[in-house]
């Protein structure tokens, strides 16, 4: 006799089907990630994703975007610029580089297929505003740490955009006097000039 199973619907079901999608993602890659085999992983009906995620690219921006959701980095608030940049770093580095590991590598047939890259989609899923960083500086404004002056988004960003590449080099974490060297060499002396 089977167990009678209940039937997922709203939220937990998208969920089931874009865990689903994530583990599909992860084991097989971009051309692995078909509506048959998440369906299957999903236990649920190609037609059910096809209403959700019309194409294959909608279903792969709302996998990896749930994914990012559910591992947050922590932003820590020490009271101390530097602190809070390389904690924010070493957060960052804890809890990401195996997602941009595993985009860097298994995305590649998706950027050659659609002839986009890695700034398209950080574009199309959307970075937090303001990010992690500008609240850092912000912070360092308001408690007088750093002058009140006009910053590009490029020098707010600098940190983890050397992170974020150093990463996509190495393919691993990055040891910890790489991130303390980001923020000490290269970030606050360009902040404080």
């Amino acid at each position: 006799m089977n167990p009678q199973r209940t039937r997922r619907r709203g939220p937990a079901l998208e969920n089931a089907i874009l865990d689903a999608a994530w583990d599909v993602l992860v084991e097989h890659g971009y051309h692995g990630l078909t509506y048959e085999a998440v369906a299957a992983r999903a236990h649920t009906s190609r037609p059910v994703l096809y209403r959700r995620w019309p194409t294959r690219d909608d279903l792969l921006l709302a996998t990896i975007t749930r994914y990012r959701a559910a591992q947050p980095v922590e932003i820590p608030d020490t009271g101390d610029l530097r602190a809070d940049a390389i904690g924010f770093l070493r957060n960052a580095d804890a809890g990401l580089t195996g997602m941009i590991t595993l985009i860097s590598v298994q995305l590649m047939d998706y950027f050659r297929d659609t002839g986009t890259n890695f700034t398209t989609l950080r574009d199309a899923l959307g970075s937090p505003t303001p990010t992690p960083c500008e609240i850092i500086v912000a912070r360092a404004v308001a408690r007088g740490d750093l002058p009140d002056v006009p910053r590009s988004r490029r020098l707010l960003n600098l940190p983890f955009d050397l992170f974020r590449h150093d990463v996509l080099m190495t393919l691993r974490p990055l040891p910890a006097h790489s991130l303390t060297e980001i923020v000490d060499e290269i970030w606050l002396p360009l902040l404080r000039r």
